[in-house]
């Protein structure tokens, strides 16, 4: 089981959308070609991200060795292991190039969104100022429908700023055939053109559907990497 451990809350007070950032582009109006490579349509890059939590799977190495704790060798590590579909597996690389507490103390800067519900309680528990008590509670409200139900339930027990900040790690998956622009634009590195594909070819049967839409215009790992994001109810 990973460490328990507690980060003062001054560490990191982040801004949040659902999923921890949003993403900027081109227009929805232009067509993008089926052979364009995935790095126009999704990976814009972290420092989108100005204030909020680094996105291992869109920092650069440059971004990654300007933190806190992070060495040229744990860049290269973190770049090296993408794309990370799971926290725990971030972790694992992470702990491996600089030791479990540097990784722990990086967490306040660095992070993969996770899933508020299919994230395991280790994981949880790699959150800094988290606890056993508050990953109980992250656990006790499961299924959320969105964030709206997780600020109300955790703000049941601490107050507006750290339901904020607890927000910054965590999202719900958005629903394929439902969602507004505005919460597409939320998944990290999403770009308006692939918001555009996104929306283009609903309504959406199964995720095998959509594997294969989105999978015209970026390759395998950056397809799994998006389908963090989203879910068919």
């Amino acid at each position: 089981m990973f460490r328990n451990h507690t980060v003062p809350l001054a560490l990191v007070m982040t801004p949040v959308l659902l999923a921890g950032c949003g993403g900027g582009g081109d227009s929805a109006e232009s067509e993008p070609d089926a052979a364009e490579p995935a790095e126009a349509m999704g990976d814009m890059g972290a420092a989108e991200a100005m204030g909020a939590l680094l996105n291992p799977n869109l920092a650069t190495e440059d971004e990654l060795t300007s933190l806190p704790g992070i060495t040229a060798e744990a860049a290269e590590a973190v770049v090296g292991g993408r794309p990370y579909l799971r926290a725990a597996d971030l972790h694992s690389v992470l702990s491996g190039a600089i030791g479990d507490e540097a990784a722990l103390a990086a967490y306040g800067s660095l992070w993969l969104p996770i899933n508020l519900n299919d994230v395991t309680n280790d994981e949880i528990l790699l959150i800094p100022g988290v606890g056993d008590r508050m990953a109980h509670e992250f656990e006790e409200y499961r299924p959320y429908v969105d964030m709206g139900e997780f600020r109300m339930e955790i703000g049941k027990y601490v107050d507006e700023d750290e339901v904020e900040r607890l927000a910054g790690y965590v999202y719900v998956p958005i629903d394929l055939n439902s969602a507004t622009r505005e919460e597409i634009m939320a998944v990290p590195g999403m770009s308006d053109r692939m918001a555009h594909e996104f929306e283009e070819y609903r309504p959406y049967a199964d995720l095998d559907q959509f594997r294969m839409e989105i999978g015209k215009y970026v390759d395998e790992d950056e397809v799994a990497r998006l389908e963090r994001y989203v879910t068919l109810n």
